[in-house]
């Protein structure tokens, strides 16, 4: 088939590659463009469940259209990627960051968020950017990828953007991470304020925030970037992920994003996305459910393991009450918290899919993992979240702000406060509305397909490129 390069919308491009008639814009008159099934495209993710599970979706819808996918990351995925029939190129040269007993240990040792924030910015991310681009410059010689997508989280993509000169989209599994001149700086958690003084202060915090609080985490990486001789404009680490990404792929919509006047070229919103939806031949059910009015849904997830944080007050704040608890653990403490609390009214499990307990719940506890609350609206399920490091004040800020629940602004909230404020959620109608509204503007939004349209495009753009600079060096 072939590719003709016009002016079409990404759902139709979609729909007339699958013809092999697809038309897309180059900005510079018509051309043909021979169609590849077979078009290489590499996976990579930051080793962690929120930022692999939600390019699940994508990398099964790009396989399934025909691509060659493949996917580089820890070999904790590994299973996972080999069921959904994907070659699966694990970490080498790379540490593995997953439950690295040292890392967490010197980890603990950081009471603040900021220090947190900046040992997981040093240690987690920033050094594991030239072990990445080692094992990557390893698989291309052997899988010439044409593109890279990777989460907003994988630092080695402003090396395989300047030094393979491979497009490269990044993924926006977390709140948008651009700097912005409206807003306080990414990582601080801080909701908008739109009034002269509180614009002041955001731009002080911002300020601060690059050259005194991120100072030593930004020198790392620039030092990284010109070993390489990757030029950096002395960008933050946040931004120099959204600049040197061709695209920025947003999971969520703009409804779910605070109002800015300098959105990134490169941003896209393509709607939320989910983790790959297994066909089960039965769905998880508790007969406990047929007993109970109210059901509360609990989680952590799975990064974090102390259950005395947010599990065991949630717990304890519906003790003996009549409303019907299902806590899921993560696999941590859950034989030890059953035995804590056999309360009738508790279901105490390692897991359970979210998205077959959250249709019979009233109300969604969590410390707030994105992915998470995507799922969560997609179900119009109000929430409560209690969560601040690993980036989460971020996400728990958004949702107090567009209330679609109620953020407790702590790591470890008390039974009280989790027991008022899923009473709050539930007598009060205005966070359902809002869920309502934000739940049909995802239902405008097909990541799969929008995705799909986004690397063809890249796809095409991409070919001219190269077909104008043969061109021009034959007509030298």
């Amino acid at each position: 088939g072939f590719i003709i390069v016009d002016h079409l919308t990404l759902s139709t491009k979609v729909l007339a590659m699958k013809n092999n008639t697809y038309s897309a814009s180059a900005g510079i008159g018509k051309m043909l463009w021979p169609l590849q099934p077979g078009t290489r495209i590499l996976f990579a993710n930051f080793p962690a469940e929120g930022h692999f599970n939600p390019l699940t979706g994508l990398a099964v819808h790009l396989k399934e259209a025909g691509y060659d996918v493949r996917w580089y990351t820890s070999n904790s995925f590994a299973s996972r990627i080999m069921k959904m029939q994907i070659k699966h190129y694990p970490f080498k040269a790379a540490k593995d960051v997953n439950g690295m007993d040292e890392l967490l240990v010197s980890r603990k040792r950081k009471k603040t968020l900021i220090g947190k924030m900046k040992y997981d910015l040093i240690h987690g991310f920033i050094l594991r950017a030239p072990e990445y681009f080692e094992d990557i410059s390893d698989i291309y010689k052997t899988f010439p990828f044409d593109i890279l997508i990777a989460d907003c989280a994988f630092t080695a993509i402003p090396f395989v953007a300047d030094k393979l000169r491979v497009p490269v989209i990044s993924i926006g599994v977390l709140p948008l991470i651009a700097s912005s001149r409206d807003l306080a700086p990414v990582g601080l958690g801080m909701t908008p304020s739109y009034t002269r003084g509180g614009k002041l202060k955001q731009q002080l915090l911002r300020w601060l925030c690059s050259q005194i609080i991120l100072k030593g985490p930004n020198r790392i990486m620039r030092k990284l970037l010109d070993q390489y001789y990757i030029s950096h404009e002395n960008d933050n680490v946040f931004d120099l992920i959204v600049s040197k990404s061709t695209l920025l792929l947003q999971s969520g919509t703009p409804g779910f994003e605070y109002d800015r006047s300098d959105m990134p070229e490169n941003v896209r919103f393509i709607g939320p996305l989910l983790p790959v939806d297994k066909k089960k031949s039965e769905l998880w059910f508790n007969e406990k459910l047929l007993h109970y009015s109210r059901m509360v849904f609990v989680t952590q997830g799975t990064v974090e393991t102390d259950v005395e944080k947010l599990i065991v007050p949630a717990l304890e704040a519906f003790r003996n009450s009549g409303v019907l608890v299902i806590v899921v653990t993560g696999g941590s403490s859950t034989a030890s918290l059953r035995k804590r609390f056999p309360q009738d009214n508790f279901v105490i499990e390692d897991f359970i899919p979210y998205a077959d307990v959250m249709p019979y719940a009233d109300a969604y506890i969590s410390n707030g993992g994105y992915g998470g609350v995507m799922l969560g609206v997609h179900h119009r399920l109000p929430m409560v979240v209690a969560g601040t490091y690993e980036g989460k004040n971020e996400i728990n800020a958004r949702v107090g702000f567009f209330k679609i629940g109620i953020n407790l602004g702590t790591e470890r909230p008390s039974s009280t406060s989790i027991r008022n404020a899923v009473e709050k959620l539930i007598i009060d109608p205005s966070f359902r509305n809002n869920l309502e509204r934000l739940k049909a503007e995802f239902g405008e939004y097909n990541p799969g397909e929008l995705c799909e349209g986004h690397v063809m495009d890249l796809l095409a753009n991409e070919y001219y490129d190269r077909a104008r600079a043969t061109r021009q060096l034959n007509y030298n």
